[in-house]
């Protein structure tokens, strides 16, 4: 096995475009795994080989590299930066011990990277930052750097200073060491002399750093305040607690497509982020559990891949003890039996096998389970430890779909549902009102994207149509003494109903209510229940526009029965009938989901941005801006919501993200009622 203590696992995570995938291809190229650099605009990297990653240059899902950097095994998780892709960015963290935040130099922090960052945080995982293309045109280090600390609230330890800029980027001061590493062809480094146009500016900012360090430990910072100054090692075991505790965040620069400071992203890596020893205790649905390999064996399945040659590929964080080839394992999830053949270590779609057991903290890969799914936890045999599942993002858009040729409604299901198994963040389900297949997921680029990946993989044609919006109806008034009478004759048995009904609207949220009044038996008990499922039924089809309605109470007070024609469906019947004859009588509303829209946005764009949510009868609740960055609330229909990615990008220049939940039904404005009534009767005539 190999030594724990100098093993690192460890997700790379910042906004998308930041670089993360052309950062780890340079990681991959300095640790001698590839033998040229690949792009990410060629789609020649490794860890992005899906068409579709190709196709759009940028990472659709959680690419895995296994390597060795001075002999010390690196395991490395590259997580997709677009919101669209990384609603399960949480699963891959799980898998991690440390965090490398890739930030680009020319946008600095993006409202994502924000985002991205208090996940890290939030799951206590020690991290570092990159601020990667030095060399880009409108590249700025000073302002990327200072929005560590004033945007992220992060305490930096800026380990080495650029020297140049731009396209004059040229090497690094080690701000540890005190000597500059200059660049050569290839990536070479060269010890040399500061240089005097920067000797002031690292002075200043190696003072920044060694107080930085003294504040996150209160003997260096008595040490510091009396000597005013600390040793070498005082600095560097200072650096190591402050990391560990998450009060320190190490920063490197570099330039990876020109492969300029991937080794010292890699000894930063090695030296400052933790191994799987100091990993916190796993919490479990009961219990914890330590990383030691001494515990029974716990692995956690954090992503499932599909393979066209080896089918389902199962990606496993080893949590505690030693996962061995050729093993009987116990799916602790779900209870199932899984036998363990390879153990295969991934760079990209490549697979190696390894034949020595694997220990706490490798990313392992597993060919062929059958009955285990992303979020599950694989245990020896009678360990009864599971993994408590992380928290996801919620899903924020839903598409209806639609087979090409009408009859192949199943084929669509049963394609788009084999995605289910690799990708946890898309749900899929059927609207009972309407019939339609519906795709739930993080945005429109995540269900385009998807349903493109199910039409190449299992040669289905697909038509993406957007959903019914699930409007509602209530109503606004009430309705008294209805009778619902259901008589037919003709020959033999009849049928016959008679049921008389108030109707009254109830509040928001109040849901639906019948209460029985009949007295006397002129209904008997055992049709009461069949008046009930009658107007339920009736109220689930809607009658303005096809929709359920919601929040109203019926009471049955009076009827009539005969003793022969009288049957559980004709009371049915008559229930249905006085429904239908209330609605009538009564005023009805159509209601529309309001959504609590989150937007976060550079704060250059607050006012376009509250412009237009105003344009789609939003009312914004208010706006917090932060070190640039401001966070709009607003109520917003969902029906002015459902094509708000692609214009929100558009109108940010893709630097602006959103959330959205549901928030409460409100009556539908009269115009907007009217056509969402008309379109209605429009589709029935049409059927």
């Amino acid at each position: 096995m190999p030594d724990l203590k100098t093993q690192r696992t460890y997700a790379f995570v910042g906004h998308g475009g930041s670089g993360k995938t052309t950062v780890a291809e340079m990681l991959l190229f300095n640790a001698g795994v590839i033998n040229r650099l690949g792009k990410v605009e060629e789609g020649s990297t490794v860890l992005d080989y899906e068409p579709e990653e190709i196709k759009r240059r940028g990472s659709i899902q959680p690419g895995v590299a296994t390597f060795k950097w001075k002999k010390n095994d690196h395991f490395l998780i590259d997580t997709p930066g677009d919101s669209n892709f990384s609603g399960d960015l949480s699963y891959s963290l799980t898998a991690a011990d440390g965090a490398v935040l890739v930030i680009d130099a020319v946008d600095g922090v993006k409202p994502q990277t924000r985002k991205v960052w208090q996940l890290v945080q939030g799951m206590g995982l020690p991290a570092m930052i990159v601020i990667n293309k030095m060399d880009r045109d409108r590249a700025e280090f000073d302002t990327a750097f200072a929005g560590i600390s004033d945007a992220l609230g992060a305490r930096p330890a800026l380990l080495y200073y650029p020297v140049g800029s731009k396209e004059q980027f040229r090497g690094v001061v080690d701000m540890m060491s005190g000597k500059a590493l200059m660049f050569g062809a290839d990536g070479a480094v060269s010890e040399e002399a500061i240089p005097d146009e920067v000797a002031d500016e690292v002075e200043a900012l190696r003072e920044a750093m060694i107080e930085n360090i003294a504040e996150s430990d209160e003997e260096l910072m008595e040490k510091y305040l009396e000597e005013g100054q600390l040793s070498p090692d005082d600095i560097t075991r200072g650096l190591q607690a402050g990391v560990a505790a998450g009060e320190l965040v190490p920063v490197v620069v570099a330039s990876a497509l020109n492969n300029q400071g991937g080794q010292m992203i890699l000894d930063t890596v090695q030296s400052l982020l933790p191994g799987p020893l100091a990993h916190k205790p796993w919490e479990g649905d009961e219990g914890e559990r330590s990383g030691s390999p001494d515990e029974p064996l716990a692995c956690f399945v954090f992503k499932t891949l599909a393979d066209p040659f080896a089918g389902q590929l199962t990606v496993v964080r080893v949590l505690s003890g030693e996962l061995k080839p050729d093993s009987a394992l116990l799916n602790a999830s779900n209870g199932e039996k899984e036998r363990v053949g390879q153990l295969l270590l991934m760079n990209g779609k490549e697979q190696t096998q390894s034949k020595t057991p694997m220990g706490p903290g490798s990313i392992v890969t597993l060919a062929k389970l059958k009955n285990t799914s992303t979020g599950d936890t694989l245990t020896a045999e009678k360990s009864g430890f599971v993994l408590k599942k992380p928290e996801m993002s919620p899903q924020l858009i839903t598409f209806a779909l639609a087979p090409a040729e009408k009859g192949d409604e199943d084929k669509v299901y049963a394609a788009v549902a084999k995605l289910l198994d690799e990708d946890i963040t898309l749900t899929l389900s059927r609207d009972e009102e309407s019939g339609d297949i519906l795709l739930s997921g993080m945005g429109q680029n995540h269900i385009e994207v998807s349903v493109e990946k199910a039409k190449r993989r299992y040669k289905t044609d697909i038509v993406l149509k957007t959903p019914k919006v699930p409007y509602r109806e209530t109503f606004k008034t009430g309705a008294r003494e209805i009778q619902g009478r259901h008589k037919k004759q003709s020959g033999g048995r009849g049928q016959f109903g008679d049921c008389w009904i108030h109707v009254a609207p109830r509040g928001s949220g109040e849901g639906y209510e019948f209460v029985d009044q009949v007295v006397g038996g002129s209904i008997p008990r055992q049709f009461i229940p069949a008046v009930d499922k009658g107007i339920q039924e009736t109220a689930a089809r809607g009658v303005l526009a096809g929709y359920p309605v919601i929040d109203f109470q019926v009471t049955l007070y009076d009827g009539s029965y005969h003793s022969v024609d009288s049957s559980e469906m004709a009371f049915k019947v008559a229930g249905s009938l006085a429904f239908k004859k209330a609605c009538e009588k009564a005023k009805m509303a159509l209601l529309e989901p309001i959504m609590l829209v989150t937007v976060a946005v550079p704060d250059s764009f607050m006012g376009d941005v509250i412009g237009d949510l105003s344009s789609r009868r939003g009312k914004v609740l208010g706006s917090d801006s932060q070190a640039g960055i401001t966070e709009v609330k607003a109520h917003v229909p969902m029906a002015e919501m459902l094509k708000y990615a692609p214009d929100l990008n558009s109108m940010t220049g893709g630097q602006g993200t959103f959330f959205m939940e549901f928030a409460s039904y409100e009556e539908c404005p009269p115009q907007e009622a009217e056509k969402v009534i008309a379109a209605h009767r429009k589709g029935s005539e049409d059927e």
